[in-house]
């Protein structure tokens, strides 16, 4: 078995050996007479070269990775206070991915400026080449706009790993801040992708900016007769007796009086986006229970009303009565016909 320090230390062991190949290319090259109409003298000594350059970077580039990793795995986002833990890890985790792809850049950059021949290949090719570089520059422009997004979001930090976000009409987690793409966790496990430029040009709801309270919203429709007071005093016993609450806000307000019915509206307060959930669901299910156990009055109902009139009574012959209470059956023949007198 392999402990965990060597563990870590073993894709070392690769820049080690391409170095050590180089090294020997380079010491071959001593052996082979420059005069050597094969070339192999040249070839050798560049191919060492770039070996090694490519050893160094790659060894730099590990042990860059392996220092922010370090880094990151301190900051601890499993507690519940972890602003500022989720605020570092963010960091961290895009100034890795970048540091990545420039360490690679420099060290291909470095290997090649080691050949004279590619040297002067590129420095002609870089003189003359300004039509093909605007070219390829808007063809790279959307590559370039998400690195730069991506530095923008790691230095502003709109959003941050495990913020509760709103984007195009789903709820979910910041999972992961790539090169070019964020990936949301959203409620019911599905992933939402979206490209790094979108968090700098498009609005978007971050619940989590400041910290990760919340107050959530409960809405009941009950009838005119629901008991305010009662239900007030339960809501508030229902708070402080449940675990999510975090003791900041429980109310209970009439937000509508329609034609048939009231709504009512309560706040509530939790520690997290999730719990803020739970806790909804808990207070909406036992305010429920309670109205039918102790106020089934107030439970909404559909009223209609009618009036019935007798042949004879007095407000038979009203218009209103006449005009609103229209008569839809046949009449009977029999008592259309007028009879003969006897």
């Amino acid at each position: 078995m392999i402990s965990g320090k060597k563990r870590r230390l073993w894709p070392m062991s690769w820049p080690v050996l391409l170095a050590l190949s180089g090294a020997g290319l380079i010491g071959l090259s001593t052996l082979v007479p420059e005069a050597d109409s094969r070339g192999l003298h040249g070839w050798a000594e560049y191919a060492g070269r770039v070996l090694m350059v490519c050893a160094v970077g790659w060894a730099v580039a590990l042990l860059t990775d392996w220092r922010l990793a370090a880094a990151i795995d301190r900051a601890d986002i499993s507690v519940a206070d972890n602003l500022s833990a989720r605020k570092f890890r963010t960091r961290m985790l895009v100034l890795r991915r970048v540091a990545g792809v420039l360490l690679g850049v420099i060290t291909l950059s470095v290997a090649l400026m080691s050949i004279p021949v590619a040297r002067e290949v590129g420095l002609s090719l870089f003189a003359s080449a300004g039509v093909a570089g605007i070219v390829v520059g808007i063809a790279a422009q959307p590559v370039l706009a998400n690195l730069i997004a991506g530095l923008q979001i790691a230095i502003t930090q709109p959003i941050r790993i495990d913020d509760a976000v709103v984007v195009e009409g789903e709820w979910g987690w910041i999972e992961e801040i790539g090169l070019f793409h964020v990936i949301i966790r959203l409620w019911d496990e599905r992933r939402l992708v979206t490209p790094l430029t979108y968090f700098n040009q498009n609005p978007f709801q971050n619940w989590t900016k400041q910290n990760a309270s919340i107050i959530g919203s409960i809405f009941w429709s009950l009838d005119y007769r629901a008991p305010l007071e009662e239900m007030r005093a339960h809501l508030k016993q229902c708070c402080e007796d449940h675990p999510l609450w975090d003791g900041r806000v429980c109310v209970l307000q009439v937000t509508e009086a329609r034609q048939d019915r009231i709504e009512l509206r309560a706040l509530t307060s939790a520690r997290s986006s999730p719990d803020a959930w739970d806790l909804r669901c808990d207070l909406r299910e036992k305010m429920i229970v309670w109205l039918r156990a102790q106020a089934p009055y107030a439970l909404p109902v559909q009223r209609l009303e009618g009036r019935f009139y007798r042949e004879g009574d007095e407000g038979a012959n009203r218009s209103d009565h006449d005009e609103t209470h229209e008569r839809t059956d046949p009449p009977d023949t029999d008592d259309a016909a007028p009879r003969s007198a006897t």
